[in-house]
């Protein structure tokens, strides 16, 4: 497999940025999901990686190789395309062996390979039919397979299961995930859906306005979002993000009058980012919430959603802030009512902080200690 780097990589269309200049390093053998919004820029990196898309400036370099002006053939890396992209009058068989043809190699050697592939997928009964009689899933194995066939040093794949409905999605995700354990590919892995990028790779690069926002394990995206992008788009539904002011060692919620206790490995960070008065935006993920009925904070609840497992409850609470989500496990004797009053608490350990004004998070202090008892927000 390879290394890719990109340094300094961007892309310029006009007068317009579609990629502003990246530097990001994948491994031998990582599997790192471009994730983001539609233009961002996520197609037009793994494009510009693949050699189909020109950079305006930068350098790509597969395993210490300067590869950023040679041709798309002399790259060594399989595109997997959303569309399949399979030829339509060729037998799967035939759609597998395409580029193994094209290179002159030898049909005993082609057929090894095409046998390799297909265990691998589990296609043996389809070598005989042509795409169109194939579903959308049985067509993204055979781009799979034809592109896994070549051996090459790097996978580039663009939403390749966008195409297909819910059930498939899973199951082929699921298929891609073994299949990269068993071949250790280098894999670039573009996807709009941030529960795909969690559920598939070992990094994730999260993109927005045609720049890099934060690169981070799904962990450290999910449970550290470097700013309020990150933490709004991460996560179904993303993180609660509720405004409030600093005054002292407490966060102070306009239009609520409740107040929240800065946790202790919080304090001195924000003290040190924010001045007394100032607006601080506090984070935590719904299922940081839990229902408490001695103090915390109080809203109205407006709307349940009912998951199975898992209920979401949207609690307004009153502020100019987006309804808060509490994720509660499904109890059928449990239950909250619309209008119905809500008390909560907040893990102290999953609380997150943001400056407004920059977006950017506020790291907590590393020596102090991280407090486990429920924030105390009294109202």
């Amino acid at each position: 497999m390879a290394t890719i780097e990109l340094r300094d990589v961007e892309k310029i269309f006009g007068d317009n940025h579609a990629v502003k200049p990246m530097n990001l390093t994948i491994k031998d053998g990582e599997f790192i999901c471009l994730l983001g919004p539609s233009g961002c820029g996520k197609t037009t990196t793994l494009r510009m990686i693949s050699g189909l898309e020109a950079v305006t400036s930068g350098t790509i370099l597969l395993d210490g190789r300067n590869v950023t002006w040679r041709h798309p053939s002399d790259r060594d890396i399989a595109f997997v395309f959303q569309l399949y992209a399979l030829y339509p009058h060729m037998t799967v068989r035939d759609n597998i062996s395409f580029p193994l043809r094209a290179e002159g190699m030898k049909r005993e050697e082609i057929d090894i390979r095409i046998g390799e592939v297909v265990d691998i997928l589990r296609i043996h009964h389809l070598l005989k039919y042509k795409p169109g009689k194939l579903s959308g899933g049985d067509q993204q194995r055979v781009a799979l397979a034809r592109a896994l066939v070549r051996r090459p040093s790097a996978f580039l794949m663009d939403e390749p299961l966008g195409a297909l409905d819910a059930e498939l999605r899973e199951t082929m995700r699921a298929e891609i995930k073994a299949l990269h354990h068993a071949q250790n590919a280098t894999t670039v892995y573009v996807t709009h859906d941030q529960i795909e990028a969690m559920a598939l790779s070992d990094r994730i690069v999260v993109m927005s306005a045609a720049e890099v926002q934060q690169v981070g394990t799904p962990a450290e995206v999910y449970y550290e979002p470097a700013n309020l992008f990150v933490a709004r788009f991460i996560g179904s539904p993303g993180m609660n993000l509720i405004d409030g002011q600093l005054d002292g060692d407490l966060i102070r919620f306009p239009g609520n009058d409740s107040t929240m206790a800065v946790p202790a490995h919080f304090r001195v960070p924000l003290l040190a980012a924010l001045d007394k008065g100032d607006d601080v935006v506090v984070g935590f993920r719904p299922e940081a919430a839990a229902i408490s009925d001695d103090s915390t904070m109080a809203g109205e609840v407006y709307a349940v959603d009912m998951h199975g497992g898992y209920k979401l409850l949207h609690v307004n609470l009153g502020t100019a802030t987006d309804p808060v989500i509490v994720h509660l496990r499904a109890d059928r004797l449990a239950s909250h009512p619309m209008g119905s009053s809500l008390r909560f608490t907040a893990d102290p350990a999953m609380l997150r902080f943001f400056d407004p004004k920059t977006g950017r998070a506020i790291s907590p202090s590393e020596t102090a200690p991280v407090q486990t008892q429920p924030v105390e927000v009294t109202a």
